[in-house]
């Protein structure tokens, strides 16, 4: 028998990302929303798929979604990329503007994706460390930039799985860096809409700056897989020649762009899970626990009586089901609870205080 053909050697030395699921009664571990979108949109949607000429290809361009989607952040539709949620977003970033011979910069802890998908996409990893509050260190940011003069710097904010918002003040610092090294800063809002300032008021023409959002939190979308980049027309046209023909459905496209006739909806369900992130977060500190601030729809906690792992398996006997980050570089004990209902989150408080108190 012939020897298999092997993979790459940047696959094979990598595990794949993984989100565990276990059946619970409340799950609390992917930073979902509680709540589904209007029975109206699904509706609107379910009467435009019969519409759909199913022998004929999608859009290529997704041109009316790209359209609304541009409205939204006051831009042309040039300016967004849209792709199968903001993951493959990010995966046509590093395969346009990455690769061999070329490094994205990161800073940990932060969302596990960027690091996966650059080794993925045979691109350096140049990573640097948050300070000791998971705040940007701008000292360090220099370091490492002018270390390894990435082609791709990433910010993720709110960050995952810490929450912190990084300032305006730093992320203009960050992108005035990556201009003078003739990088590109993608900032990851992937949370953006739980958190009081945007990126996106630092785009321009000739800024080498891209905003990544997603459907999948604050629309409440997770199931419709999709997510875009408001950037430069310079840096859309150049993903567009890297991403495949025809890579969004019909369906995707449908979904996308009935959501936006229900932006009031949308501002509603994030306005009551910042409040209720502010009532969860304000009872947690009452446990002991370490508690980190959140700008994101879920917070980043350490138990201080107890093993992170243990509490983990504690609050799964009790049909409650949370991120483990305990064993995660930087993030030893820590675990990351998504802001629920209040009736989940009712319970996780609960539990808690069955388990520490």
């Amino acid at each position: 028998m012939s020897p298999r053909p092997l993979p790459r050697d940047s696959v094979a030395l990598i595990d794949g990302y993984h989100s565990p699921q276990i059946d619970v009664d409340v799950r609390l571990n992917t930073n979902e929303s509680p709540e589904s979108p209007p029975a109206e949109f699904a509706a609107a949607v379910a009467a435009a798929v019969g519409k759909v000429d199913w022998h004929r290809y999608p859009g290529r361009d997704a041109t009316e979604l790209r359209t609304r989607i541009g409205e939204l952040h006051q831009v042309g539709p040039q300016q967004i990329f849209a792709a199968n949620g903001s993951n493959e977003v990010l995966q046509t970033l590093l395969l346009t503007y990455g690769g061999p011979g070329r490094a994205a910069a990161m800073f940990e802890p932060t969302y596990a994706l960027h690091s996966h998908l650059s080794r993925i996409t045979g691109t350096t990893v140049a990573e640097g460390e948050r300070g000791p509050g998971f705040e940007l260190d701008l000292d360090e940011v220099e370091r490492v930039l002018r270390a390894s003069t990435p082609a791709v710097t990433f910010l993720c904010s709110p960050n995952n799985p810490t929450g912190v918002v990084d300032t305006e003040e730093e992320i203009r610092a960050v992108l005035a860096l990556v201009e003078e090294l003739g990088g590109l800063l993608c900032v990851d809002e992937a949370y953006g809409q739980f958190a009081n300032h945007s990126a996106t008021a630092l785009l321009g023409p000739e800024t080498p700056l891209v905003v990544s959002r997603t459907y999948s939190k604050t629309w409440a979308m997770a199931a419709a897989r999709l997510g875009y980049l408001i950037g430069p027309e310079w840096v859309v046209a150049e993903l567009e020649k890297v991403v495949l023909p025809y890579h969004l459905d019909s369906m995707t496209q449908i979904a996308g762009t009935v959501a936006l006739d229900y932006l009031d909806a949308m501002n509603g369900r994030v306005a009551a899970l910042v409040e209720e992130r502010g009532r969860l977060v304000q009872q947690m500190t009452d446990l002991p626990l370490e508690v980190w601030p959140s700008g994101a729809n879920f917070v980043l906690f350490r138990p201080t009586t107890v093993e992170g792992r243990d509490l983990w398996q504690e609050l799964t006997e009790r049909s409650i089901l949370v991120r483990d980050c305990s064993s995660w570089p930087r993030l030893d004990g820590c675990l990351r609870v998504t802001v629920g209902s209040t009736e989940e989150d009712d319970r996780f408080l609960t539990a808690l205080r069955e388990i520490l108190v």
